[in-house]
């Protein structure tokens, strides 16, 4: 895309988020003995906070090398690590649980992300449907959204009643002193984003045939509802935001930072050590050709070159 002499702030807040999607793509293929001569060679994309491209993907690499290192420390003292992601539609949950798992076992790091409950599920318990997915020992979950569903969306929306709001706050916390008393390490984030930004973030997706399936139409239902959301998720921290359970706010108008920051903060919150395991040696490959004959190629049934 090239940018005109005097480019407008919507201009390169568009450049920036389709960099921010050729990214995500990058960061998985790039090892860090390649960064410097990658990074030489990129264009700079301008944004809000100052931030350099070059700057956050040095950091990013650095703290994902340091979230395989819990993850290692995780598995051998088999601890059990739940964080919740909460937070406005389109404030960068999704984004910042990506980076969290890009590098890490989908075997030890696990993401929750539960559907609306079917009609067995609404007449259990209100957590009963979260509790199987709650780790064991030498586990970290990720929930994108969670129990707190019933503080913010079903509440704002009008799919539980007045009294089944009250008894979630009246339950949650006792709820959650169990897990903290059962030896789970719990993280709870709320992702903040301004009326503005959310707005054009919606309108980007909305214009972006790619992004769009990330709209739902809950999502557009929403938009009218900025302050009835403020006013639940005001008396969700009041009723909620306890010693044993507290709740940690992200600023995430600068998805760069946010992603940093929430990682941060993860690994300043979890005491872990070095437990990286030693070197792998491959074992020697024995192989007696003589007792094996493939069978014949036109036996086979092969995937076709696709003609370029």
């Amino acid at each position: 895309m090239t940018a005109p002499n005097n480019p407008s702030p919507d201009f390169n807040r568009i450049r920036e988020e389709i960099a921010d999607g050729y990214d995500e793509e990058l960061e998985l293929e790039l090892e860090e003995e390649r960064l410097n001569g990658l990074l030489a060679e990129m264009p700079e994309i301008p944004t809000g906070s100052g931030l350099e491209r070059k700057v956050y993907f040095r950091e990013l690499f650095r703290l994902q090398h340091e979230l395989v290192r819990l993850q290692d420390w995780v598995q051998h003292k088999k601890l059990k690590v739940v964080a919740l992601f909460e937070g406005r539609d389109s404030a960068g949950k999704g984004g910042v649980i990506k980076r969290i798992t890009q590098r890490l076992n989908p075997r030890v790091c696990r993401v929750v992300a539960l559907p609306a409950p079917s009609e067995r599920e609404r007449s259990q318990w209100y957590f009963q449907r979260y509790v199987p997915h709650l780790p064991a020992g030498g586990e970290l979950v990720l929930f994108d959204r969670s129990w707190y569903n019933r503080a913010g969306v079903e509440r704002v929306m009008g799919f539980c009643s007045a009294q089944d709001v009250e008894e979630f706050f009246r339950t949650v916390p006792e709820f959650e002193r169990m897990l903290v008393r059962s030896g789970i390490i719990l993280l709870k984030y709320w992702f903040s984003v301004s009326d503005k930004e959310q707005e054009r973030r919606f309108k980007e997706r909305a214009g972006n045939p790619a992004r769009r399936w990330k709209l739902s139409p809950m999502d557009l239902e929403s938009v009218g509802k900025w302050v009835e959301y403020s006013k639940a998720k005001d008396e969700m921290f009041r009723y909620t935001d306890t010693k044993k359970a507290r709740w940690w706010t992200v600023e995430a108008d600068d998805k760069r930072r946010a992603r940093l920051n929430c990682i941060a903060h993860i690994l300043s919150s979890v005491p872990y050590k070095d437990a990286t395991p030693p070197p792998l040696n491959l074992p020697k490959r024995h192989l007696r050709r003589g007792d094996y004959k493939r069978p014949p190629m036109s036996s086979q049934h092969f995937v076709p070159d696709l003609k370029l």
